[in-house]
C-alpha cells in the first residue's frame, strides 16, 4: 500500500458481539487487524450477547440495538452510503444474504466480500440453495474455512474458484491448561460447547452419554451454550435419566472449565470448522468428534489426542467416547493434555496476516 493513500476502510457486519463462533471470528478480526493498514469499522445490528469480547478503541463501533435484523437493514443501508467503504465483510451466512440481496442499492466502488461458516450442501434446504446460487455470485470474494468447503461451493452452488480464498478462523490465544490434579478413579468430566440447536448435534451427544455412564457411572457432562433446543434437550435428559449427570451452564466462559475437563466433545451433525473445538485444542484438551464434515476430519486425522466418530450417531458418537476415556485413563495426568500440532495456523497473529493480505488484494483486484 502506497504510504500516501489512505488505508481501506473495511465494515465488519455481524449481528452482536457474544455468542458462536462466527461472531468470535469477526470480534478477533476487529481485535488484531493491524490499525495501521486498514480503517476498521465494527456494525452491530442487534444487542450484544454474554461472552462478547473487548473491542479496541481504534475501532469505529455501530450499533443498531434492533430486535430482528431485518429491523436494522434501513440503518445499514444508510451508514454504508455514509461511510462509503471500500470493503463490507459480513460474517455469518444468513446475513451474507441479506447483504448480498442490498448489492444493486449500494456504492459501486465497496466490494463485499462473505464468509461462509456452514457445508452449504449438508445444512441447505431447497430455497436456502437458491439463495446460494443466486447471491453468492454477487460476493466480489467468498472466504471460506477449508478447502473442503471451497469444494462445496464450487461443485454444489458453481461458485467460481477465483472467488474463493480458503483462510484459517483467527483462534483467541490460549495456553496449553493442565488437567487439575485428580485423585486415581475420579469421575471422567466431559465438556461440550456449543449453539443448542438441532445442526449441532447434543441430542446425540446425550444419548452417547448413557453409554459412557454404563461403563463410567460417575461420569459428568457440562453443555455451554444456549439456543432453540435448550429445553427440549433438557426434558430428553431427564428422559434418559441423566439430569444429575449433566449440567446446561448456559453461556460460560470456556477457559473456566478447561481444567477440570477430561476431555471436549463435538457432536455436529454438520460443520464449518467449530471454533470452540479450535479453542479447545489450543488448550490442550484431548477431542472427541463427529465425522460433521470433510474439514473436520482433515483437521484432526490420526493426530494423537483426538478420535473421530466413524458416523454421526449416538452409537458410533459413544464407541469413540469409550475409546477415548479408556485410553486416557491408562496415563498419568500430566500426558492428558496433548500440544495439538494442527492448531498452527488458526493462531491468530497468524491467521489475521493472512486475512490482511487476502483483504488487500481483493480491495485492489476485486476478486472479478
Amino acid at each position: 500500500m502506497n504510504a500516501n493513500q489512505p488505508a481501506p476502510k473495511l465494515l465488519l457486519v455481524i449481528p452482536h458481539l457474544g455468542g458462536g463462533g462466527a461472531e468470535r471470528v469477526i470480534a478477533l478480526l476487529a481485535q488484531h487487524l493491524d490499525s495501521c493498514r486498514f480503517e476498521v469499522h465494527l456494525v452491530l445490528l442487534l444487542e450484544n450477547l454474554p461472552g462478547a469480547l473487548a473491542i479496541p478503541k481504534s475501532v469505529m463501533v455501530h450499533q443498531f440495538h434492533a430486535s430482528r435484523v431485518r429491523y436494522a437493514l434501513w440503518k445499514l443501508l444508510r451508514l454504508i452510503w455514509r461511510e462509503r467503504p471500500d470493503i463490507v465483510l459480513s460474517g455469518i451466512a444468513h446475513l451474507n444474504f441479506v447483504v448480498l440481496a442490498l448489492r444493486l442499492i449500494l456504492p459501486l466502488r465497496t466490494k463485499l466480500i462473505v464468509r461462509q461458516n456452514t457445508m452449504p450442501s449438508l445444512a441447505s434446504a431447497v430455497g436456502t440453495r437458491i439463495l446460494y446460487r443466486v447471491l453468492y455470485p454477487l460476493a466480489a470474494l467468498v472466504i471460506c474455512q477449508s478447502k473442503a468447503m471451497a469444494d462445496d461451493l464450487a461443485r454444489n452452488f458453481w461458485i467460481a474458484r477465483r472467488k474463493m480464498a480458503v483462510l484459517a478462523n483467527p483462534i483467541k490465544p490460549l495456553r496449553v491448561i493442565e488437567k487439575a490434579d485428580a485423585k486415581d478413579g475420579s469421575p471422567p468430566r466431559l465438556l461440550c460447547v456449543s449453539r443448542l440447536s438441532k445442526e449441532k448435534g447434543v441430542d446425540i451427544l446425550l444419548r452417547a452419554f448413557v453409554s459412557v455412564k454404563q461403563q463410567f457411572k460417575s461420569a459428568q457432562l457440562t453443555i455451554l451454550g444456549s439456543g432453540p433446543e435448550v429445553e427440549s434437550l433438557r426434558r430428553l435428559s431427564r428422559r434418559l435419566d441423566l439430569a444429575n449427570s449433566v449440567e446446561f451452564a448456559g453461556y460460560s466462559d470456556p477457559e473456566d472449565f478447561y481444567s477440570e475437563s477430561t476431555l471436549f466433545v463435538s457432536s455436529s451433525r454438520y460443520e464449518g470448522m467449530p471454533n470452540s473445538l479450535l479453542e479447545a485444542a489450543a488448550a490442550g484438551l484431548p477431542i472427541v468428534a463427529t465425522p460433521s464434515s470433510e474439514g473436520v476430519t482433515q483437521l484432526l486425522g490420526a493426530s494423537p489426542g483426538t478420535w473421530t466418530a466413524k458416523g454421526v450417531s449416538a452409537n458410533e458418537l459413544a464407541e469413540s467416547l469409550l475409546e477415548a476415556l479408556h485410553c486416557l485413563e491408562r496415563l498419568p495426568v500430566p500426558s492428558q493434555r496433548f500440544r495439538h500440532s494442527f492448531i498452527a495456523p488458526f493462531e491468530v497473529t497468524t491467521a489475521v496476516r493472512a486475512y490482511e493480505q487476502v483483504l488487500l488484494g481483493a480491495e485492489r483486484r476485486g476478486h472479478r
